[in-house]
């Protein structure tokens, strides 16, 4: 077999597996009818603590944090005002800066997310994709994030995230946020 056709059949496969990724999974309409009805504005709105943990492709941890949330709407604009602090000792701040735009539909951004994150809420779900730029090891990649959000009750939201660069799995983000009470 010649280098050529070697590429050529590496290149279809891939290919051919992107196609099929991105037509396979969950979307947001499968979870219309769930309950509890997730409405972002209500629950990220004051103070919420989340625990979390980073794994790498092959589910070792590599990552523990927590993150404190005061979280607050002025009509169809919200700030989430993250404080995170890993295990190793670093911390860090993040400020997202959300838009309702109706229906479920919402935009955000923040001073490390490339560009504008787009989500979508349907029944107990909230799917948000964005571009991060992460700092590893001296340098900044620009990763993307698939990000989902189920809440479970009024207190508690599980979120899983995974990330990918150039289509290729990293690894995953998976956090609980608990509401304290108002």
């Amino acid at each position: 077999m010649t280098t050529l056709n070697r590429r050529l059949m590496l290149t279809t496969g891939v290919a051919s597996l992107a196609v099929l990724t991105g037509c396979a999974g969950p979307q947001i309409g499968d979870y219309a009818n769930d309950r509890p009805t997730l409405d972002l504005r209500s629950y990220f709105n004051g103070t919420l603590d989340a625990y979390g943990v980073f794994t790498d492709r092959s589910g070792q941890v590599v990552k523990r944090f927590t993150v404190v949330m005061r979280c607050s709407w002025t009509g169809e604009d919200g700030v989430l005002d993250e404080d995170f602090t890993y295990s190793d000792g670093t911390t860090q701040k993040r400020i997202w800066r959300l838009k309702h735009l109706g229906n479920g539909r919402y935009t955000g951004t923040a001073d490390d997310v490339i560009g504008t994150a787009l989500g979508e809420a349907r029944g107990n779900a909230f799917r948000w994709g964005y571009t991060l730029a992460l700092p590893v090891d001296g340098k900044v990649w620009h990763v993307e994030f698939d990000d989902w959000m189920y809440l479970m009750n009024d207190h508690v939201m599980l979120n899983k995230a995974s990330m990918s660069k150039f289509g290729i799995h990293l690894g995953e983000v998976t956090l609980s946020f608990v509401k304290r009470p108002a």
